[in-house]
């Protein structure tokens, strides 16, 4: 028989079979097991295209408000993606030579450094992951830390080139649009809630109540306008978007802060004036007119939000509400028992860093920790040292979110890779090239203003970290690496004439040729 033949029945039989034990997995009910088994086959179908194309797969996952269902855990698809796309890299930097990773070796050291630190840590203080039948929880949070610092390799591990720059960075910053279709879990009929089991539903229960009866927070403005916000900055620049004639573009910049301001946050307003301010700076226009113009505009907005701040809608309301206007009720006393819990949960945390400097606590949730806070008496027993957040390590407190996990240790190599980071972001952006200018400008306010926000506003490095290494990330791989200082090379210096100090007297002339006594010369 001809070979091809043969191979052709095999593959044949083969899908019969698999057919019909889909068709029987089909027919009964929908479990995490028979979803397990659709995500391994849909896998290793498309794994060609995952071999093909997983760098421009991972850049639009990073901020994709996705979730992998079918896996213990729910993951996040960013989180899947970046394993994915690092490990097709390893592989092919062993296959070919020539695939080389971008070293920089001050972020690199710095990155190891904090592994090391995150690894002992949970070794001494216990890992463990509820979901694969460990009795201690709060492992999660070790995975989504440890994910962001190997982001951070999976975006270095190429160079994007310069036909593909603009693709690239929509991919990354566009992708959180996906997170808006959390919000709309209140208005889409049941019917259409099977995407639910891909994408995070936010606010469930208020949203079903509605929107106006209470302070509802959409998460997903939050992130779909920050995404078209930076988009709009790296792509245009403030320049491009305000001096090039075209309206759309400072529209579009208008409406994406609009979205996001109606969202409840107000840290979100801090990070919009934040990174306009820097980057303005950045491209110097704030020795321009254009200074003028923004600084002119924004007195007459907040001028003209005197008498309409209370009839906006409440989640604008609450994102305003720390500004002196005048604002409902029901706004005000939201934002600040949000504020009180905050000062009541850091005050009484602060007192327990001492006791975690050596060695960290970690990400770990004993059960009966567990039992005290969330048990049935928790009511009766509840204060801020023993708030559910408190006991997730959701500080939202930068530095407390550092020292208590990880000690000191933990700090000294955080701050070594935010000197590390600022020093290569900088750098790109002084001693870029030239036509990077606009991208490395956004990305350098981008890392700067997540820091301030990190260290002064509300932060934790579970998740920071990984947007953290993803600004860093795309900036290396934008630039090759970081940028060295060009000295100017000038014309050759001439030489000079040499100098004889020894002046040497002629030879006396011959008497023929000596002038006669009398005669004029």
């Amino acid at each position: 028989m001809n070979s091809a033949f043969i191979r052709s029945l095999i593959i044949f039989g083969v899908c019969v079979v698999l057919a019909i034990w889909l068709g029987f997995l089909v027919a009964g009910p929908l479990t995490y097991s028979s979803l397990a088994v659709y995500g391994l086959l849909a896998f290793t179908l498309t794994f060609p295209i995952f071999l093909r194309w997983h760098y421009p797969l991972m850049l639009l996952c990073w901020n994709f408000a996705a979730v992998v269902p079918f896996m213990p855990g729910r993951p996040s698809v960013g989180l899947t993606m970046i394993l994915l796309s690092l490990g097709i890299s390893v592989l092919q930097r062993a296959i070919n030579r020539e695939s080389q990773f971008i070293g920089v070796p001050q972020i690199t050291v710095s990155l190891f450094i904090m592994l090391a630190v995150v690894m002992v840590t949970a070794k001494m203080t216990g890992f463990g992951i509820r979901v694969f039948g460990s009795s201690v929880y709060g492992g999660h949070k070790y995975l989504y830390l440890v994910g962001g610092i190997l982001g951070y390799f999976a975006l270095s591990a190429k160079r994007i080139p310069p036909g593909r720059r603009n693709l690239y960075l929509g991919l990354f910053f566009l992708g959180s649009l996906s997170a808006a279709l959390g919000d709309l879990v209140g208005f889409l009929p049941r019917s259409l809630y099977v995407i639910y089991w891909f994408f995070q539903p936010f606010n469930l229960e208020e949203l079903h109540a509605g929107v106006e009866e209470q302070v509802t927070r959409l998460n997903g403005a939050l992130y779909a306008s920050l995404g078209i916000f930076s988009f709009m900055l790296a792509r245009y620049g403030i320049r491009g978007i305000f001096f090039s004639r075209k309206p759309w573009r400072w529209v579009v910049l208008f409406l994406a802060m609009v979205y996001g301001l109606l969202g409840g946050y107000r840290s979100l307003l801090m990070i919009f004036a934040l990174l306009f301010m820097i980057e303005l700076f950045l491209e110097g226009l704030h020795r321009t007119k254009l200074m003028a113009i923004i600084m002119s505009g924004s007195i007459l907005v907040a001028l003209a939000l005197i008498p309409l701040a209370e009839h906006l809608p409440v989640g604008f309301q609450r994102t305003l509400s720390f500004l002196p206007y005048k604002v409902s009720t029901q706004a005000k006393l939201d934002a600040q028992a949000s504020l009180d819990w905050r000062l009541d949960m850091w005050n009484a945390l602060v007192p327990q860093i001492p006791g975690y400097l050596l060695l960290g606590k970690g990400y770990n949730i004993n059960p009966l920790d567990y039992e005290f806070v969330m048990g049935p008496e928790a009511s009766i027993r509840s204060t801020a040292e023993n708030d559910p957040l408190a006991l997730a390590e959701d500080f939202h407190n930068g530095p407390i979110s550092v020292l208590i996990p990880f000690g000191i240790w933990g700090a000294i190599a955080f701050l070594w890779f935010i000197a590390a980071g600022i020093w290569v972001v900088y750098r790109n952006y002084r001693y870029g090239d030239p036509t990077l200018k606009t991208i490395n400008s956004l990305l350098l306010a981008a890392f700067a203003t997540r820091v301030i926000m990190f260290f002064f506003v509300g932060g934790d490095l579970s998740t920071d970290m990984m947007t953290l290494c993803g600004y860093l990330g795309l900036n290396v791989s934008f630039n090759g690496g970081v940028a060295r200082r060009v000295h100017a090379v000038g014309p050759a210096p001439q030489p000079k004439p040499v100098r004889s100090f020894a002046r040497i007297p002629s030879a006396p002339l011959p008497a023929y040729q000596r002038p006669r006594p009398g005669t004029v010369q």
